[in-house]
Protein backbone atom coordinates (compact mmCIF):
# COMPACT_ATOMS: atom_id res chain seq x y z
CA UNK A 1 0.00 0.00 0.00
CA UNK A 2 1.29 3.48 -0.90
CA UNK A 3 2.12 5.53 2.20
CA UNK A 4 0.20 8.78 2.67
CA UNK A 5 2.44 11.70 3.58
CA UNK A 6 1.71 15.32 4.40
CA UNK A 7 3.07 18.28 2.48
CA UNK A 8 6.35 18.02 4.44
CA UNK A 9 6.79 14.31 3.70
CA UNK A 10 5.75 13.02 7.13
CA UNK A 11 3.66 9.80 7.11
CA UNK A 12 -0.02 9.98 8.11
CA UNK A 13 -2.36 7.27 9.33
CA UNK A 14 -5.93 7.59 8.11
CA UNK A 15 -7.38 6.64 11.48
CA UNK A 16 -5.96 9.90 12.87
CA UNK A 17 -8.10 12.06 10.64
CA UNK A 18 -11.44 10.37 11.29
CA UNK A 19 -11.86 12.15 14.64
CA UNK A 20 -11.25 15.87 15.25
CA UNK A 21 -8.12 16.61 17.26
CA UNK A 22 -9.98 19.00 19.56
CA UNK A 23 -12.17 16.14 20.77
CA UNK A 24 -9.19 14.80 22.74
CA UNK A 25 -8.68 18.14 24.54
CA UNK A 26 -11.93 18.22 26.46
CA UNK A 27 -11.23 21.15 28.76
CA UNK A 28 -11.19 23.58 25.79
CA UNK A 29 -14.95 23.34 25.36
CA UNK A 30 -15.42 24.31 29.01
CA UNK A 31 -13.61 27.66 28.68
CA UNK A 32 -15.63 30.85 28.32
CA UNK A 33 -14.73 34.31 27.10
CA UNK A 34 -13.58 36.82 29.68
CA UNK A 35 -14.86 39.87 27.72
CA UNK A 36 -11.86 42.11 28.46
CA UNK A 37 -13.62 45.08 26.83
CA UNK A 38 -15.50 45.61 30.10
CA UNK A 39 -13.87 48.51 31.88
CA UNK A 40 -11.32 48.92 29.11
CA UNK A 41 -8.80 51.70 29.70
CA UNK A 42 -5.64 52.71 27.81
CA UNK A 43 -3.52 51.02 30.48
CA UNK A 44 -5.54 47.80 30.33
CA UNK A 45 -5.44 47.73 26.51
CA UNK A 46 -1.67 48.21 26.50
CA UNK A 47 -1.30 45.38 29.04
CA UNK A 48 -3.42 43.00 26.91
CA UNK A 49 -1.30 43.70 23.85
CA UNK A 50 1.96 43.24 25.75
CA UNK A 51 0.76 39.88 27.07
CA UNK A 52 -0.01 38.79 23.50
CA UNK A 53 3.47 39.74 22.38
CA UNK A 54 4.86 37.56 25.18
CA UNK A 55 2.84 34.52 24.04
CA UNK A 56 -0.45 34.83 25.96
CA UNK A 57 -2.81 35.69 23.10
CA UNK A 58 -6.08 34.63 24.69
CA UNK A 59 -7.18 37.98 26.15
CA UNK A 60 -6.23 39.81 22.96
CA UNK A 61 -8.44 37.64 20.76
CA UNK A 62 -11.31 37.79 23.24
CA UNK A 63 -11.03 41.57 22.99
CA UNK A 64 -11.05 41.38 19.19
CA UNK A 65 -14.33 39.44 19.33
CA UNK A 66 -15.81 42.09 21.64
CA UNK A 67 -14.78 44.85 19.23
CA UNK A 68 -16.67 43.29 16.31
CA UNK A 69 -19.73 42.64 18.50
CA UNK A 70 -19.89 46.07 20.14
CA UNK A 71 -18.76 48.34 17.30
CA UNK A 72 -21.27 48.25 14.46
CA UNK A 73 -19.02 50.30 12.19
CA UNK A 74 -16.11 47.86 12.54
CA UNK A 75 -18.45 44.93 11.94
CA UNK A 76 -19.89 46.49 8.78
CA UNK A 77 -16.50 47.40 7.31
CA UNK A 78 -14.94 44.03 8.12
CA UNK A 79 -17.97 42.31 6.62
CA UNK A 80 -17.49 44.24 3.38
CA UNK A 81 -13.87 43.24 3.17
CA UNK A 82 -14.38 39.56 3.97
CA UNK A 83 -17.44 39.10 1.76
CA UNK A 84 -15.76 40.71 -1.25
CA UNK A 85 -14.08 37.39 -2.09
CA UNK A 86 -17.46 35.65 -2.16
CA UNK A 87 -18.33 37.66 -5.27
CA UNK A 88 -15.49 36.26 -7.42
CA UNK A 89 -15.14 32.87 -9.06
CA UNK A 90 -12.52 30.33 -8.03
CA UNK A 91 -10.81 27.54 -9.91
CA UNK A 92 -8.28 24.73 -9.56
CA UNK A 93 -5.50 25.17 -12.10
CA UNK A 94 -2.73 22.70 -12.98
CA UNK A 95 0.93 23.75 -12.78
CA UNK A 96 2.72 25.29 -15.75
CA UNK A 97 3.51 22.92 -18.61
CA UNK A 98 1.19 20.40 -16.97
CA UNK A 99 1.10 16.79 -18.05
CA UNK A 100 -2.14 14.99 -18.83
CA UNK A 101 -2.02 13.40 -15.37
CA UNK A 102 -1.65 16.79 -13.65
CA UNK A 103 -4.52 18.28 -15.66
CA UNK A 104 -6.70 15.32 -14.73
CA UNK A 105 -5.80 15.75 -11.04
CA UNK A 106 -6.78 19.44 -11.16
CA UNK A 107 -10.16 18.62 -12.73
CA UNK A 108 -10.71 15.88 -10.15
CA UNK A 109 -10.09 18.17 -7.15
CA UNK A 110 -12.30 20.90 -8.63
CA UNK A 111 -15.15 18.43 -8.97
CA UNK A 112 -14.72 17.32 -5.35
CA UNK A 113 -14.69 20.89 -4.01
CA UNK A 114 -17.79 21.83 -5.98
CA UNK A 115 -19.64 19.15 -4.02
CA UNK A 116 -18.47 20.42 -0.61
CA UNK A 117 -21.61 21.88 1.06
CA UNK A 118 -21.46 25.56 2.06
CA UNK A 119 -17.94 26.01 0.73
CA UNK A 120 -18.54 29.78 0.82
CA UNK A 121 -18.69 29.54 4.62
CA UNK A 122 -15.20 28.02 4.61
CA UNK A 123 -13.88 31.05 2.71
CA UNK A 124 -15.70 33.49 5.02
CA UNK A 125 -14.50 31.75 8.20
CA UNK A 126 -10.90 31.61 6.98
CA UNK A 127 -10.95 35.35 6.28
CA UNK A 128 -11.55 35.96 9.97
CA UNK A 129 -7.75 35.90 9.99
CA UNK A 130 -7.72 39.42 8.52
CA UNK A 131 -8.65 40.86 11.90
CA UNK A 132 -7.14 38.26 14.22
CA UNK A 133 -3.98 37.41 12.29
CA UNK A 134 -4.91 33.74 11.98
CA UNK A 135 -7.94 31.48 11.73
CA UNK A 136 -8.09 27.72 12.28
CA UNK A 137 -10.79 25.55 10.70
CA UNK A 138 -10.90 21.95 11.89
CA UNK A 139 -11.69 19.25 9.33
CA UNK A 140 -13.37 15.94 10.05
CA UNK A 141 -12.96 13.40 7.24
CA UNK A 142 -15.20 10.57 6.09
CA UNK A 143 -15.00 7.82 3.48
CA UNK A 144 -17.77 8.00 0.85
CA UNK A 145 -17.47 5.05 -1.48
CA UNK A 146 -13.79 5.01 -2.33
CA UNK A 147 -13.15 8.69 -1.75
CA UNK A 148 -12.03 10.64 1.31
CA UNK A 149 -14.06 13.83 1.67
CA UNK A 150 -14.42 16.47 4.39
CA UNK A 151 -17.44 15.63 6.52
CA UNK A 152 -17.38 18.91 8.43
CA UNK A 153 -15.18 22.00 8.37
CA UNK A 154 -15.73 24.03 11.54
CA UNK A 155 -14.04 27.24 12.63
CA UNK A 156 -12.54 27.12 16.11
CA UNK A 157 -12.22 30.21 18.35
CA UNK A 158 -8.80 31.86 18.38
CA UNK A 159 -8.69 31.62 22.19
CA UNK A 160 -8.36 27.84 21.83
CA UNK A 161 -4.83 28.33 20.55
CA UNK A 162 -1.44 29.60 21.66
CA UNK A 163 1.99 30.20 20.11
CA UNK A 164 5.13 28.25 20.86
CA UNK A 165 7.55 29.87 23.29
CA UNK A 166 10.64 29.53 21.11
CA UNK A 167 9.64 31.12 17.79
CA UNK A 168 6.22 32.67 18.61
CA UNK A 169 5.16 31.84 15.04
CA UNK A 170 3.77 28.30 15.35
CA UNK A 171 0.11 27.88 16.25
CA UNK A 172 -0.53 25.20 18.86
CA UNK A 173 -3.74 23.82 20.33
CA UNK A 174 -4.07 24.91 23.94
CA UNK A 175 -3.79 21.82 26.14
CA UNK A 176 -2.24 21.36 29.58
CA UNK A 177 1.38 21.51 28.35
CA UNK A 178 3.68 24.53 28.23
CA UNK A 179 3.95 24.70 24.44
CA UNK A 180 0.57 23.23 23.54
CA UNK A 181 -0.16 20.44 21.05
CA UNK A 182 1.03 20.63 17.44
CA UNK A 183 -1.84 20.79 14.95
CA UNK A 184 -2.53 17.45 13.31
CA UNK A 185 -1.69 17.30 9.55
CA UNK A 186 -4.73 17.08 7.26
CA UNK A 187 -6.86 18.02 10.27
CA UNK A 188 -6.78 21.81 10.00
CA UNK A 189 -7.04 24.65 7.52
CA UNK A 190 -4.72 27.15 9.20
CA UNK A 191 -4.83 30.54 7.52
CA UNK A 192 -2.23 33.05 8.68
CA UNK A 193 -3.07 36.44 7.20
CA UNK A 194 -0.54 39.25 6.97
CA UNK A 195 -2.66 42.35 7.29
CA UNK A 196 0.59 43.90 8.51
CA UNK A 197 4.10 42.63 9.09
CA UNK A 198 5.22 41.33 12.45
CA UNK A 199 5.02 38.31 14.71
CA UNK A 200 1.82 36.29 14.63
CA UNK A 201 0.40 38.07 17.68
CA UNK A 202 0.93 41.47 16.01
CA UNK A 203 -0.19 40.64 12.46
CA UNK A 204 -3.94 41.10 12.96
CA UNK A 205 -5.73 44.21 11.75
CA UNK A 206 -7.74 44.43 14.96
CA UNK A 207 -4.64 45.62 16.83
CA UNK A 208 -4.86 48.79 14.75
CA UNK A 209 -8.62 49.08 15.32
CA UNK A 210 -8.45 48.59 19.09
CA UNK A 211 -7.28 52.12 19.86
CA UNK A 212 -9.97 53.96 17.82
CA UNK A 213 -12.49 51.57 19.41
CA UNK A 214 -11.33 52.66 22.88
CA UNK A 215 -11.35 56.38 22.10
CA UNK A 216 -14.78 56.15 20.47
CA UNK A 217 -16.18 54.41 23.53
CA UNK A 218 -15.04 57.31 25.70
CA UNK A 219 -16.66 59.81 23.33
CA UNK A 220 -19.92 57.86 23.11
CA UNK A 221 -20.10 57.62 26.90
CA UNK A 222 -19.40 61.33 27.30
CA UNK A 223 -22.00 62.15 24.65
CA UNK A 224 -24.58 60.04 26.48
CA UNK A 225 -23.86 61.89 29.72
CA UNK A 226 -24.09 65.22 27.91
CA UNK A 227 -27.45 64.34 26.35
CA UNK A 228 -28.74 63.21 29.73
CA UNK A 229 -28.34 66.66 31.27
CA UNK A 230 -28.60 68.86 28.16
CA UNK A 231 -31.47 71.34 28.44
CA UNK A 232 -32.17 70.53 32.09
CA UNK A 233 -31.90 73.38 34.59
CA UNK A 234 -29.44 73.19 37.43
CA UNK A 235 -31.33 72.13 40.57
CA UNK A 236 -29.90 73.53 43.79
CA UNK A 237 -31.19 72.34 47.16
CA UNK A 238 -30.95 74.69 50.13
CA UNK A 239 -31.20 73.34 53.67
CA UNK A 240 -31.18 75.37 56.89
CA UNK A 241 -28.21 75.38 59.16
CA UNK A 242 -28.33 72.64 61.72
CA UNK A 243 -30.07 70.17 59.39
CA UNK A 244 -29.42 66.53 60.20
CA UNK A 245 -27.79 64.05 57.83
CA UNK A 246 -31.15 62.36 57.22
CA UNK A 247 -32.68 65.69 56.23
CA UNK A 248 -29.78 66.38 53.87
CA UNK A 249 -30.20 62.93 52.27
CA UNK A 250 -33.92 63.56 51.83
CA UNK A 251 -33.24 66.87 50.10
CA UNK A 252 -30.61 65.30 47.84
CA UNK A 253 -33.02 62.57 46.75
CA UNK A 254 -35.68 65.17 46.00
CA UNK A 255 -33.24 67.23 43.93
CA UNK A 256 -32.10 64.15 41.99
CA UNK A 257 -35.59 62.81 41.32
CA UNK A 258 -37.38 66.01 40.46
CA UNK A 259 -35.55 66.24 37.13
CA UNK A 260 -37.16 63.00 35.96
CA UNK A 261 -40.38 62.80 37.95
CA UNK A 262 -41.30 66.50 37.82
CA UNK A 263 -42.63 66.08 41.38
CA UNK A 264 -41.24 65.61 44.86
CA UNK A 265 -41.55 66.50 48.55
CA UNK A 266 -39.08 68.05 50.94
CA UNK A 267 -39.22 68.90 54.66
CA UNK A 268 -40.41 72.32 55.74
CA UNK A 269 -37.65 74.86 55.90
CA UNK A 270 -35.85 73.50 52.83
CA UNK A 271 -36.15 74.73 49.25
CA UNK A 272 -35.08 73.88 45.70
CA UNK A 273 -33.89 76.60 43.33
CA UNK A 274 -33.83 76.12 39.53
CA UNK A 275 -30.92 77.87 37.84
CA UNK A 276 -30.24 78.39 34.13
CA UNK A 277 -30.56 75.30 31.93
CA UNK A 278 -27.40 73.40 31.06
CA UNK A 279 -25.89 74.59 27.78
CA UNK A 280 -23.31 73.25 25.38
CA UNK A 281 -22.95 71.52 22.04
CA UNK A 282 -22.61 67.90 21.00
CA UNK A 283 -20.25 68.75 18.11
CA UNK A 284 -16.99 67.87 19.91
CA UNK A 285 -18.27 64.40 20.82
CA UNK A 286 -19.64 63.75 17.34
CA UNK A 287 -16.39 64.94 15.77
CA UNK A 288 -14.40 62.47 17.86
CA UNK A 289 -16.74 59.60 16.99
CA UNK A 290 -16.56 60.52 13.30
CA UNK A 291 -12.74 60.71 13.42
CA UNK A 292 -12.53 57.27 15.00
CA UNK A 293 -14.84 55.72 12.42
CA UNK A 294 -13.00 57.32 9.51
CA UNK A 295 -9.73 55.98 10.91
CA UNK A 296 -11.24 52.50 11.16
CA UNK A 297 -12.52 52.68 7.56
CA UNK A 298 -9.08 53.70 6.31
CA UNK A 299 -7.46 50.79 8.15
CA UNK A 300 -9.99 48.21 6.89
CA UNK A 301 -10.85 49.36 3.36
CA UNK A 302 -8.04 51.78 2.57
CA UNK A 303 -10.35 54.80 2.34
CA UNK A 304 -13.58 56.37 3.51
CA UNK A 305 -15.54 57.25 0.37
CA UNK A 306 -16.69 53.67 -0.22
CA UNK A 307 -18.17 53.67 3.28
CA UNK A 308 -19.78 57.05 3.82
CA UNK A 309 -20.45 60.34 2.07
CA UNK A 310 -20.08 63.67 3.84
CA UNK A 311 -21.31 65.85 0.97
CA UNK A 312 -18.00 67.74 0.84
CA UNK A 313 -15.16 65.48 -0.30
CA UNK A 314 -17.22 62.61 -1.73
CA UNK A 315 -16.63 63.21 -5.44
CA UNK A 316 -17.07 60.48 -8.02
CA UNK A 317 -13.37 60.58 -8.97
CA UNK A 318 -12.20 60.16 -5.38
CA UNK A 319 -14.75 57.41 -4.85
CA UNK A 320 -13.36 55.52 -7.84
CA UNK A 321 -9.82 55.86 -6.48
CA UNK A 322 -10.91 54.49 -3.11
CA UNK A 323 -12.75 51.65 -4.83
CA UNK A 324 -9.53 50.72 -6.66
CA UNK A 325 -7.81 50.54 -3.28
CA UNK A 326 -10.52 48.13 -2.12
CA UNK A 327 -9.83 45.96 -5.16
CA UNK A 328 -6.12 45.92 -4.32
CA UNK A 329 -6.96 44.71 -0.81
CA UNK A 330 -9.27 42.04 -2.22
CA UNK A 331 -6.46 40.81 -4.48
CA UNK A 332 -4.09 40.61 -1.51
CA UNK A 333 -6.66 38.74 0.58
CA UNK A 334 -7.44 36.35 -2.27
CA UNK A 335 -3.81 35.52 -3.05
CA UNK A 336 -3.03 34.79 0.60
CA UNK A 337 -6.11 32.63 1.14
CA UNK A 338 -5.59 30.73 -2.13
CA UNK A 339 -2.15 29.63 -0.95
CA UNK A 340 -3.60 28.35 2.32
CA UNK A 341 -6.37 26.39 0.61
CA UNK A 342 -3.87 24.85 -1.80
CA UNK A 343 -1.68 23.64 1.07
CA UNK A 344 -4.34 22.57 3.58
CA UNK A 345 -7.23 21.43 1.35
CA UNK A 346 -6.21 20.71 -2.25
CA UNK A 347 -3.08 18.74 -1.34
CA UNK A 348 -4.81 16.55 1.30
CA UNK A 349 -7.62 15.71 -1.14
CA UNK A 350 -5.08 14.55 -3.71
CA UNK A 351 -2.87 12.73 -1.21
CA UNK A 352 -5.81 10.77 0.24
CA UNK A 353 -7.59 9.94 -3.02
CA UNK A 354 -5.07 9.98 -5.87
CA UNK A 355 -1.70 9.49 -4.26
CA UNK A 356 1.22 11.59 -3.18
CA UNK A 357 2.71 14.23 -5.44
CA UNK A 358 6.41 13.75 -6.17
CA UNK A 359 7.10 17.48 -6.13
CA UNK A 360 4.90 19.82 -4.09
CA UNK A 361 5.56 22.53 -6.66
CA UNK A 362 3.59 20.43 -9.17
CA UNK A 363 0.46 20.39 -7.00
CA UNK A 364 -2.65 21.92 -8.62
CA UNK A 365 -3.36 25.35 -7.20
CA UNK A 366 -6.50 26.95 -5.82
CA UNK A 367 -6.91 30.40 -7.40
CA UNK A 368 -9.45 33.21 -7.28
CA UNK A 369 -10.36 35.02 -10.50
CA UNK A 370 -9.21 38.46 -9.36
CA UNK A 371 -8.59 40.10 -12.73
CA UNK A 372 -10.94 42.87 -13.76
CA UNK A 373 -12.13 43.08 -17.40
CA UNK A 374 -10.70 45.93 -19.41
CA UNK A 375 -12.70 48.83 -20.82
CA UNK A 376 -14.73 47.32 -23.70
CA UNK A 377 -15.26 50.67 -25.40
CA UNK A 378 -11.56 51.52 -25.36
CA UNK A 379 -10.52 48.18 -26.86
CA UNK A 380 -13.39 48.14 -29.38
CA UNK A 381 -12.12 51.45 -30.73
CA UNK A 382 -8.37 50.76 -30.61
CA UNK A 383 -8.02 47.12 -31.67
CA UNK A 384 -9.64 47.45 -35.16
CA UNK A 385 -7.42 50.45 -35.92
CA UNK A 386 -4.29 48.55 -34.88
CA UNK A 387 -5.33 45.55 -36.97
CA UNK A 388 -5.96 47.82 -40.00
CA UNK A 389 -2.39 49.16 -39.87
CA UNK A 390 -1.03 45.63 -39.88
CA UNK A 391 -0.30 44.93 -36.21
CA UNK A 392 -0.66 41.17 -35.51
CA UNK A 393 -2.83 40.72 -32.39
CA UNK A 394 -3.45 37.20 -31.03
CA UNK A 395 -7.11 36.34 -30.50
CA UNK A 396 -6.34 34.72 -27.14
CA UNK A 397 -4.74 37.94 -25.89
CA UNK A 398 -7.90 39.92 -26.69
CA UNK A 399 -10.11 37.26 -25.09
CA UNK A 400 -8.02 37.28 -21.91
CA UNK A 401 -7.99 41.07 -21.70
CA UNK A 402 -11.75 41.38 -22.14
CA UNK A 403 -12.53 38.25 -20.09
CA UNK A 404 -14.40 36.66 -23.04
CA UNK A 405 -14.08 32.86 -23.14
CA UNK A 406 -13.39 30.98 -26.36
CA UNK A 407 -16.60 29.41 -27.76
CA UNK A 408 -17.07 25.69 -27.46
CA UNK A 409 -17.77 23.33 -30.31
CA UNK A 410 -21.14 24.01 -32.01
CA UNK A 411 -21.87 26.76 -29.47
CA UNK A 412 -23.97 29.69 -30.79
CA UNK A 413 -21.91 32.85 -31.09
CA UNK A 414 -22.71 36.51 -31.65
CA UNK A 415 -22.18 37.56 -35.26
CA UNK A 416 -21.45 40.89 -36.91
CA UNK A 417 -24.46 42.33 -38.76
CA UNK A 418 -24.46 42.43 -42.57
CA UNK A 419 -27.05 43.90 -44.96
CA UNK A 420 -28.30 40.42 -45.83
CA UNK A 421 -28.98 39.20 -42.29
CA UNK A 422 -30.25 42.65 -41.25
CA UNK A 423 -33.05 42.18 -43.79
CA UNK A 424 -33.78 38.75 -42.34
CA UNK A 425 -34.21 40.14 -38.82
CA UNK A 426 -37.67 41.11 -37.55
CA UNK A 427 -38.26 44.87 -37.70
CA UNK A 428 -38.40 45.28 -33.91
CA UNK A 429 -35.05 43.58 -33.45
CA UNK A 430 -33.40 45.66 -36.18
CA UNK A 431 -34.75 48.90 -34.74
CA UNK A 432 -33.36 48.23 -31.28
CA UNK A 433 -29.96 47.27 -32.62
CA UNK A 434 -29.62 43.93 -30.87
CA UNK A 435 -26.86 41.61 -32.09
CA UNK A 436 -28.24 38.50 -33.74
CA UNK A 437 -27.22 34.92 -33.14
CA UNK A 438 -25.60 32.97 -35.95
CA UNK A 439 -28.52 30.53 -36.00
CA UNK A 440 -31.62 32.47 -37.10
CA UNK A 441 -35.12 31.21 -36.26
CA UNK A 442 -37.27 29.67 -38.98
CA UNK A 443 -39.44 31.99 -41.11
CA UNK A 444 -43.07 32.44 -40.16
CA UNK A 445 -46.06 32.32 -42.60
CA UNK A 446 -45.91 36.04 -43.33
CA UNK A 447 -42.26 35.80 -44.41
CA UNK A 448 -43.11 32.89 -46.74
CA UNK A 449 -45.96 34.93 -48.33
CA UNK A 450 -43.61 37.89 -48.94
CA UNK A 451 -41.07 35.59 -50.59
CA UNK A 452 -43.75 34.19 -52.92
CA UNK A 453 -44.78 37.69 -54.04
CA UNK A 454 -41.16 38.68 -54.60
CA UNK A 455 -40.71 35.72 -56.96
CA UNK A 456 -43.13 37.29 -59.59
CA UNK A 457 -41.22 40.56 -60.07
CA UNK A 458 -39.48 39.43 -63.29
CA UNK A 459 -42.82 38.68 -65.02
CA UNK A 460 -44.06 42.20 -64.18
CA UNK A 461 -40.93 44.23 -64.97
CA UNK A 462 -39.52 42.47 -68.06
CA UNK A 463 -42.00 44.07 -70.58
CA UNK A 464 -40.98 47.50 -69.25
CA UNK A 465 -37.22 47.01 -69.25
CA UNK A 466 -36.64 45.09 -72.51
CA UNK A 467 -37.57 48.00 -74.93
CA UNK A 468 -35.22 50.33 -73.04
CA UNK A 469 -32.38 47.81 -73.25
CA UNK A 470 -33.03 47.39 -77.00
CA UNK A 471 -32.94 51.17 -77.53
CA UNK A 472 -29.64 51.43 -75.72
CA UNK A 473 -28.18 48.80 -78.05
CA UNK A 474 -29.33 50.67 -81.20
CA UNK A 475 -28.06 54.21 -80.46
CA UNK A 476 -24.49 55.36 -81.00
CA UNK A 477 -24.27 57.97 -78.21
CA UNK A 478 -25.78 58.89 -74.88
CA UNK A 479 -27.22 62.11 -76.33
CA UNK A 480 -29.14 60.10 -78.98
CA UNK A 481 -30.43 57.76 -76.21
CA UNK A 482 -31.71 60.77 -74.22
CA UNK A 483 -33.45 62.23 -77.28
CA UNK A 484 -35.32 59.02 -78.27
CA UNK A 485 -36.22 57.82 -74.72
CA UNK A 486 -39.29 60.12 -74.21
CA UNK A 487 -40.87 58.93 -77.46
CA UNK A 488 -40.29 55.31 -76.41
CA UNK A 489 -41.87 55.83 -73.00
CA UNK A 490 -44.91 57.56 -74.57
CA UNK A 491 -45.57 54.52 -76.76
CA UNK A 492 -45.21 51.91 -73.98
Amino acid sequence: MVAIVDIHGNPIKTKQIREPQSASVRHINQTFAGHPSRGLTPAKLARIMEQAEQGDIRAQHELFLDIEEKDGHVFAEMSKRKRALLTVDWDIVPPRNASAKEKKAADYVKELLQDVPNFEDVILDALDAIGHGFACLEMEWQMLGKEWLPKEINKRPQEWFMTDRETRTQIRLRDLTMDGAALQPFGWITHIHKAKSGYLARAGLHRVLAWPFLFKNYSVRDLAEFLEIYGLPLRLGIYPSGASDDEKDTLMKAVMNIGHDAAGIIPEGMQIDFKEAAKGQSDPFEFMVDWCERTQSKAILGGTLTSQADGKTSTNALGNVHNEVRHDLMMSDGIQLAGTLTRDLVYPLLALNVGGIDDVRRCPRFVFDLQEPEDFGLYADAVPKLVDVGMPIPVKWAQDKLRIPAPGKDEPVLQRQTLQNMQQLPAATTATGFASLANQPEQDEFDVFVDELAGDWERVTDPLIEPIIALAAQVESFEEFQARLPELIKGM
